[in-house]
């Protein structure tokens, strides 16, 4: 019998431009969850804290570089995968408004800049819908969008 393995935690970010458009990308096809759309992001490494790892993911999928300051926290959305072993899923959502560079896909199939009242429309992997909608009510109370 296999041991269940501690939580995995991931980061995301959301990058949003003036205009409201939230990048968004489709993960590999040959992937998990290939073809989907989601926040970019990845997981975190031991001892690293969630923000710095959020940054050095902004660095390696787009190529652009974040400050831990530009960032603020969104919210979060975990589960249990099926597999064996059993393991827990948690990804924490950032939002950022400023960053140097301009996006490039590194890793994923492509990016695009996505309205935010559109986002619950993309097909995406399973988490990213509720961190799409807690994305939303804080841009309605923040920025009166979505």
């Amino acid at each position: 019998m296999h041991k269940p393995q501690g939580p995995l935690l991931v980061v995301a970010v959301a990058l949003v431009r003036r205009d409201g458009h939230v990048l968004m990308q489709r993960r590999p096809y040959d992937s998990m969850h290939g073809g989907l759309w989601e926040f970019p992001g990845g997981k975190v490494e031991p001892g690293e804290a969630p923000a710095a790892a959020a940054v050095r993911e902004m660095d390696e999928e787009l190529a652009v570089t974040l400050e831990t300051s530009q960032l603020e926290p969104v919210g979060f959305a975990g589960d249990v995968t099926a597999g064996v072993p059993v393991r827990t899923i948690v990804i924490c959502l950032y939002i950022a408004h400023r960053w140097t560079g301009e996006p490039q896909p590194q890793v994923a199939s492509e990016i695009e800049w996505v309205p935010a009242e559109a986002l619950k429309n993309l097909e995406m992997p399973p988490l990213d819908y509720p961190l799409a909608e807690q994305l939303c009510t804080l841009m309605k109370k923040v920025e009166n969008r979505c």
